[in-house]
């Protein structure tokens, strides 16, 4: 026994020393894009990529992962989180262009890209469709938090998340399908594939709705925010081996489980304090586990090889501008034929050339099995494709909104505004505590009293701030009706969550709140 654990001893060491030197790096690159001011307009992952290209260059290597533990390790906490923070109410607002991008847009993309490879370069078909399902994944993450840094608007925001979501299912069931043709363990036929895709989904959909469901009503039983924490892990990973041991998408699961726990669960389970440190926490995994990834990808490729491939980048490149061009256009028009919320011009030019990839794509390359020749010259066709696309794509991404006029304008006032109003409500609560403790003779009065002036005079003076604002800028009414809205409901889902938490209530009710307000919008 002890010869063993000796003998695993070094490899445990080396583990951790590999763990410490990628959180090291990550956080210094972290760091250096907020201290140095021309590096907050660079993705962070195009920073981690460079890092790691300089590591490989002076052959420093980070993490070694067999390719079968790709897909296992790091899809999980990417797909769950960007499920987690996405709002449903505002998604199933958007459901029918969503569906047409994550779906038909990826199979149009893995069809252009694979046509056109191997029309053009003479990469033989089931190369090219690997290399297209691997790109058809888009990656908004710095696109999104600039969306949201310039007031870009909402709904540009949920077009671009939500189709991100869905169709990196779409895309990585797709991979999985693919991966065995040229390893000659599979054959395509589109009837079989359908079937075999329509399976992969309906297993992953089943499995992420029963955990997630499952876990939902588990919490509401208790109030300890580290286990709830921990069961969200267990559900992402969880998920993902019980959908794949059953003969479905992981993937499809992982999504399935983060959109019910981040939806419903955490609304009837979870109190808004413990919401918060689960959100905080997948923020956490996915910055370390996009560190790795792009610190990964830097460090597998060779330089020179990769400079070698630099035209075969460019047609692969070509190639994705056009088939999401195809997709953006033809389907907004599409979409737009059948819904009066018609997708603008403008907002169509920024889904196409906000379509970056990333973290998704890169997982899927590495992910090929090291049996098949042509592993390295997929990986170096996607990391470039990726690499165009974060640096050309997203350091350009400002420049586009701008030159449409799809910045919003009032965007630092909103969030100097939304702070007043935030601050007002802590010391609006504060007040409160303090009107309880009046009189309390275990509080000397004349500190009490002292206290109590000090905080009644800064709430009459951010009032009177808040009531200047809005007589200044009328615009902003709306924002406050739009935060008073939230607020009523989610007063309304924590209610009914307490409720069942002490017996009271056996399942959640309707939100009737939402009810009372669409039917007065709609009467006005």
């Amino acid at each position: 026994m002890s010869a063993e654990m000796l003998g695993e001893g070094p490899g445990i060491q080396q583990s951790l020393e590999q763990f410490l030197v990628v959180l090291s790096i990550s956080l210094g690159v972290a760091t250096l894009s907020q201290i140095v001011s021309w590096f907050r307009r660079v993705p962070y992952t195009l920073l981690l990529v460079v890092v790691g290209l300089g590591l490989a260059f002076v052959d420093v290597r980070l993490v070694n992962l067999s390719p079968e533990l790709i897909l296992e390790i790091f899809l999980p906490p990417l797909l769950f989180e960007a499920a987690w923070n996405i709002q449903w109410r505002n998604l199933k607002e958007n459901l029918l262009p969503v569906g047409l991008f994550a779906t038909l847009g990826v199979a149009i993309s893995i069809a252009t890209v694979a046509l056109g490879l191997s029309t053009l370069a003479g990469v033989p078909l089931e190369i090219a469709l690997l290399v297209g399902a691997a790109l058809s994944a888009t990656d908004p993450v710095s696109v999104v938090a600039l969306f949201r840094e310039l007031g870009a608007g909402e709904r540009l925001t949920v077009l671009m998340e939500g189709e991100s979501l869905f169709n990196d299912g779409v895309a990585v069931v797709a991979f999985v399908l693919l991966v065995g043709i040229p390893l000659g363990t599979e054959t395509f036929e589109l009837t079989s594939s359908l079937a075999r895709f329509v399976t992969f989904v309906g297993v992953g959909v089943g499995v992420g709705a029963a955990l997630g469901f499952g876990i939902s009503y588990l919490t509401q039983r208790f109030d300890l925010p580290l286990v709830e924490q921990s069961l969200t892990l267990v559900s992402a990973y969880g998920t993902y081996l019980i959908a794949e041991k059953l003969g479905g998408s992981g993937v499809i699961g992982v999504v399935t489980v983060g959109l019910i726990l981040g939806n419903f669960g955490s609304r009837i389970g979870m109190n808004p304090r413990t919401r918060l440190i689960v959100s905080k926490f997948w923020e956490f995994i996915a910055f370390f586990v996009n560190s790795i990834v792009f610190l990964l990808i830097g460090d597998q490729i060779d330089i020179v090889e990769l400079g070698d491939a630099v035209p075969g980048i460019a047609t692969v490149v070509g190639l994705i501008l056009a088939a999401r061009a195809v997709g953006v256009f033809g389907l907004s028009t599409f979409h737009n034929l059948l819904s009066e919320e018609a997708i603008g011009w403008r907002e169509q030019i920024v889904l196409w050339w906000g379509g970056l990839r990333g973290g998704v794509s890169i997982a899927l390359a590495l992910s090929v099995p090291v049996a098949l020749a042509e592993r390295q010259d997929i990986i170096e066709a996607v990391f470039g494709a990726v690499l165009f696309t974060l640096l050309v794509e997203g350091l350009t991404t400002r420049t586009v909104l701008e030159k449409l006029g799809l910045v919003g304008g009032d965007r630092a006032l909103s969030e100097e505004y939304s702070e007043l109003l935030a601050q007002g409500e802590a010391l609006r609560r504060v007040q409160t505590y303090l009107k309880e403790l009046d009189n309390n003779p275990e509080i000397d009065a004349e500190y009490y009293s002292y206290q109590k002036d000090l905080v009644d005079g800064e709430v009459a003076s951010i009032n009177d701030r808040i009531v200047k604002f809005k007589n200044e800028y009328p615009q902003l009414r709306m924002l406050e009706q739009e935060q008073l809205r939230k607020r009523l409901l989610d007063i309304e889902a924590d209610t009914y969550a307490e409720y069942i938490r002490t017996g009271q209530l056996s399942k959640e009710l309707s939100p009737w709140v939402l009810k009372i307000i669409v039917e007065a919008d709609a009467a006005e």
